[in-house]
């Protein structure tokens, strides 16, 4: 049965999800909550939306199936427990907590209720992530060796702006609200690595660079986390025997960038400023993937060409574009409402609305469900705490697989 869904929290990225949530058509009805009265009268006349809440506790009171978190990074986990326990299905944007007795509890939380918890990694869903799992499938990896991500976005570029409308509506001072540790918020680049190859970080040691900048952001004598580091790089121990290194860079003299690389036995998949490319132990032998992979739209009737299966072909080119989509997405499972609509982050939004909406109404595990999010977000969480060590060795805390008898009620 089509869910009728709340979107809590109406600011600057719920703009990418409010219209997509509104056109699925197994979403009968939206709600939007906010605190920010003037805010959300404005969002519910932009969007055509006639429904609308003053705030988290009040909406949980109402027939709401689920509800799409879409608040101060530090608010996530608590407010999904909250909705959980309200028997609420719930989305909730990155990062899954910033503590690992949140993500416990949490994680603790969806085994009683027995709802649906999906986090919303816009990772899982770019190019280069799809595109190694399928060649994994494939074999053409062989066993997996090492692999590198990172998330590189320099304060500079849009975050100190963020900060602010994030602190504003709750009367936080950004100074003191900002400086959380960079491998707090290190999902968009965990998730490529277990997305792909499907083990999960064990041990970690990681070194933080202590940021020297004039603007007291990462000074722990201000900052409510007292903690001085701008930039985080950690080693991991993965499960299956590889290795991984992530960075998580706040102060970097970049564009900004989510890439990976993953080598193999026996294939390997190289990203960086110049673009993707495969590559083998054979000398001579590459594949730039720059077309596949890049994320500037593909018309319907592309989708049509491509034989894929699900009603897509019976599209014209005329009925529109899946905005900001790649050539190796799976656009033919996309509802066709999704057509000429926003699809920010490199193609993944539309992927996760999706997955979180038939999910609710199929009863069934998302992708990105507790259990992946807590092994996105506790390696991080531990390697900060290494960092604070110099880099010491650390055990990373495991809170398992999805089980195989989990039923969503």
């Amino acid at each position: 049965m089509p869910i009728h869904l709340g979107i809590v929290g109406v600011g600057a990225f719920a703009q990418c999800f409010i219209p997509l949530f509104k056109a699925h058509p197994r979403v009968s009805r939206v709600t939007l909550c906010d605190l920010d009265p003037e805010k959300l009268a404005k969002n519910a006349a932009q969007w055509g939306i006639d429904r609308t809440c003053p705030s988290l506790d009040k909406l949980l009171e109402t027939d709401v199936d689920a509800v799409a978190i879409i608040t101060q990074h530090w608010l996530h986990a608590p407010q999904a427990i909250q909705a959980l326990k309200a028997r609420k299905h719930v989305y909730s944007a990155v990062p899954t907590g910033v503590s690992l007795q949140e993500i416990r509890d949490l994680e603790r939380t969806v085994r009683e209720t027995r709802k649906v918890y999906m986090i919303g990694e816009t990772s899982y869903y770019y190019p280069a992530p799809v595109y190694c799992r399928k060649r994994l499938a494939a074999g053409d990896f062989g066993r997996i060796v090492f692999g590198e991500a990172e998330y590189y976005h320099d304060m500079d570029h849009g975050l100190m702006e963020v900060l602010a409308w994030r602190c504003k509506s709750l009367g936080l001072d950004p100074r003191k609200q900002g400086g959380d540790p960079p491998m707090y918020y290190p999902t968009h680049s965990t998730s490529m690595i277990i997305s792909v190859t499907g083990a999960h970080m064990t041990h970690v040691s990681c070194q933080g660079y202590v940021d020297r900048e004039p603007d007291t952001l990462y000074n722990p004598d201000v900052n409510i986390w007292k903690n001085a580091f701008s930039n985080e790089a950690a080693l991991f121990r993965m499960s299956d025997g590889s290795s991984a290194r992530i960075n998580e860079f706040r102060r970097v003299g970049h564009p900004g960038t989510v890439r990976m690389t993953l080598f193999g036995t026996s294939g390997s998949f190289e990203e960086n400023t110049a673009g993707p490319i495969w590559v083998t132990k054979k000398w001579g032998e590459q594949q730039r993937l720059d077309d596949l992979l890049s994320c500037a739209g593909v018309a319907a009737k592309d989708v049509a060409a491509s034989g894929s299966e699900g009603g897509m072909e019976k599209i014209t080119s005329r009925d529109g574009t899946h905005m900001g989509a790649a050539k190796i997405h799976d656009l033919a499972r996309l509802p066709r409402e999704f057509l000429g609509l926003p699809n920010g982050h490199n193609g993944s939004h539309q992927f996760l609305v999706d997955d979180f909406v038939r999910a609710c109404d199929e009863r069934t595990l998302p992708p990105n469900h507790v259990w992946n999010a807590a092994r996105y977000a506790i390696p991080g969480i531990v390697a900060h705490d290494s960092a604070l060590q110099g880099g010491k060795l650390l055990d990373v805390e495991d809170l398992g697989a999805a089980p195989r008898d989990f039923a969503i009620k």
